[in-house]
């Protein structure tokens, strides 16, 4: 296991730090920014015990989530978040998930994470294969994915009680041979 530090051309991907807490805060505070997402708005208090928790996780422990920074290299600022969990089952499968703050969407910085992460997968840790689940509803997340290459495997009518009622997912996946093969 390792420490993750992934750089790109804009980004940073690293271990979360309690310097990160308020810009980690103003988006995961934000209804808007959780609306798909897993996890519900976050205290001041909750963000930063979250932080302390994912501080010291080291990459490549199967079966565990581990949430990443996405630092903008040029401010040192965070702009988003994301999380790897290698299978528990076959670590060759890998799922990501990614918040990028209200204030940093639209900007390219979710597509540029996520190819930094495919490469860093694909290239460095001979992953196999990266599967994504995603709200139907999440039209920008579908988008991002398409974008990238992954295609659709799944649609899973009413499957989750997420936040209340019932919602429905796509699955999504793309190889490694088709990654490198762009």
């Amino acid at each position: 296991m390792e420490k993750l530090s992934i750089h790109t051309e804009k980004l940073h991907i690293r271990n979360l730090m309690q310097a990160d807490l308020n810009d980690f805060h103003t988006y995961r505070s934000n209804p808007e920014v959780t609306k798909y997402q897993g996890f519900d708005v976050m205290t001041l208090s909750e963000a930063s015990e979250f932080i302390a928790r994912q501080e010291d996780k080291l990459f490549g422990k199967p079966g565990e989530w581990v949430q990443y920074a996405i630092e903008n290299k040029e401010t040192g600022r965070l702009v988003g978040d994301c999380a790897i969990k290698l299978n528990g089952s076959d670590e060759r499968i890998a799922e990501v998930g990614m918040t990028i703050s209200h204030l940093h969407q639209k900007k390219g910085y979710a597509k540029e994470a996520f190819s930094g992460i495919m490469d860093f997968l694909f290239a460095g840790h001979n992953i196999h294969r990266i599967v994504e689940t995603v709200d139907a509803e999440n039209r920008a997340s579908i988008s991002l994915l398409e974008s990238l290459g992954f295609r659709q495997e799944g649609h899973f009518i009413e499957n989750i009680f997420f936040k209340g009622s019932w919602g429905s997912e796509f699955q999504y996946a793309l190889l490694r041979r088709e990654w490198l093969a762009r």
